[in-house]
């Protein structure tokens, strides 16, 4: 099946590999000439620019999105929308917020384009081990797509699951349940590592995999870290979001759905960036004042119990 790519970044150029693989004629642009030349060496047809994307497929078109979300995403789908044609497809692959997909979905079906929100899990190892599809969009027009989703997933790792924005409100939550896990993790090894055992942490991790209830594929990825570098030296403790965390918040606070251990998660990354925080100072602060306990300069080393 033809499918033109816009956008090959981390995720992109795997995807336009993996699909190039499975014998697709993949059409893909990006800004950045040396992917261009990677997607090419991949036996991908490289082009300058969105006119030459569309001009290269033939109708009915499928072109999928996958560039940052936000501008990025709006821009790209709105050039393509001037480009597309009656019963062209524009695919949005990114992590759009999902209320962002029933606008454009809206503003193309007046030009007679279709749009798919094509939630999309797998990171960096989706080239080998294939990439969870959740999918939004007329079923009819999914159906047409299906060559590409079963090529881009593992067995029984694509569905779809609602018209449109469903598909990126599942990936929605799924990056939501993501934040939290990641924190459960995250604490209970940073207890290991202060305990008084001389544990080896990348071990305990690996034995969790075989047959505890608490493995996962996070579970894996904190062994590998860990085998590599055991006390996590190289790193600093901040932790960005992109935004998913941020959205989940919102939507369970619009619907009056308790999710604590996100709320609890995304506020932790909130402040694994801040460096000597007010609200930190200011409890110092309080109990100088009330109890007059000690405290710690600004510049002192940390007094650790």
């Amino acid at each position: 099946m033809q499918l033109g790519f816009v956008g090959l970044g981390k995720m992109g150029l795997n995807m336009v590999t993996r699909l190039a693989r499975a014998g697709h004629a993949i059409v893909a642009y990006d800004l950045n000439a040396e992917a261009l030349a990677r997607a090419a060496a991949a036996g991908v047809t490289a082009v300058d620019g969105l006119d030459q994307l569309v001009a290269a497929l033939d109708p009915p078109r499928a072109v999928w999105v996958m560039v940052p979300a936000g501008d990025a995403t709006e821009s790209t789908i709105a050039a393509l929308g001037d480009r597309l044609g009656a019963d062209d497809v524009v695919i949005d692959g990114g992590n759009t917020h999902f209320p962002d997909d029933l606008r454009r979905a809206a503003a193309l079906a007046a030009r007679g384009v279709h749009h798919v929100d094509a939630g999309t899990s797998g990171g960096v190892w989706g080239l080998s081990d294939g990439y969870c599809l959740m999918v939004g969009g007329p079923a009819a027009v999914c159906r047409r797509l299906e060559p590409i989703f079963h090529a881009l997933a593992p067995p029984d790792g694509y569905l779809r699951v609602g018209d449109h924005g469903a598909g990126h409100y599942v990936k929605m939550i799924h990056n939501g349940i993501e934040y939290g896990l990641m924190q459960a993790y995250a604490e209970g090894f940073e207890l290991m590592h202060a305990s008084p055992y001389d544990l080896e942490l990348d071990r305990v991790a690996a034995v969790w995999m075989r047959g505890s209830v608490v493995r996962s594929w996070l579970l894996e990825l904190t062994a590998r870290a860990l085998a590599t570098d055991p006390g996590l030296e190289a790193l600093s403790g901040r932790v960005d979001d992109s935004g998913e965390g941020r959205w989940t918040l919102e939507e369970a606070i619009d619907r009056a759905v308790p999710m604590p251990a996100l709320a609890a998660a995304l506020f932790t990354r909130f402040r694994s960036r801040a460096d000597n925080p007010f609200a930190e100072r200011l409890l110092a602060a309080l109990r100088q004042q009330f109890g007059g306990h000690a405290v710690t300069a600004a510049g002192d080393p940390p007094v650790r119990p």
